[in-house]
């Protein structure tokens, strides 16, 4: 099935890209959500009138990006969760609570823009890693404090 990306989707291709992709993908992750459309004619023919401005749109998108990722350059995130006598904390620190303390700073950041492999859920320090765009990255100590229960 071939479809036009409406959106950057990570590891398959940026917006306006044409992509052959499984049928399932497709039908039932791509189109829904709004990522992609079918490669209709028509469509192509649509894609291609407004290619001017999106590409004047998307460098504006990464401009901004790149705004966004100097403020976060060198940031530290400092968390304070009850932990055990061996530093194993009891819950854990995550994506959500990476988002809110970033808006708490007056960054907006997509939950999804946040690459961590899995929660954070022992007290130190981490580095994660936060994608803007493709090719627009930043990275940010995340330090994670015991407090007694």
């Amino acid at each position: 099935m071939k479809v036009i990306l409406r959106k950057d989707v990570l590891k398959l291709g940026s917006a306006g890209d044409v992509k052959q992709v499984k049928t399932g993908f497709g039908r039932n992750f791509l189109i829904p959500r709004g990522l992609a459309e079918m490669a209709t004619p028509g469509a192509m023919k649509s894609w291609k009138a407004t290619e001017e401005q999106r590409k004047k749109k998307s460098a504006k998108e990464i401009d901004a990006a790149k705004e966004i990722a100097k403020k976060l350059s060198g940031m530290s995130l400092s968390f304070n969760r009850p932990a055990g006598e061996e530093g194993k904390l009891f819950g854990s620190v995550g994506k959500s609570d990476i988002v809110k303390s970033l808006k708490a700073s007056g960054l907006e950041i997509d939950k999804e823009a946040i690459q961590m492999p899995s929660a954070i859920k022992t007290v130190g320090d981490a580095e994660v890693e936060i994608v803007l765009k493709p090719g627009v990255s930043s990275k940010i100590k995340v330090s994670v404090s015991a407090r007694s229960k």
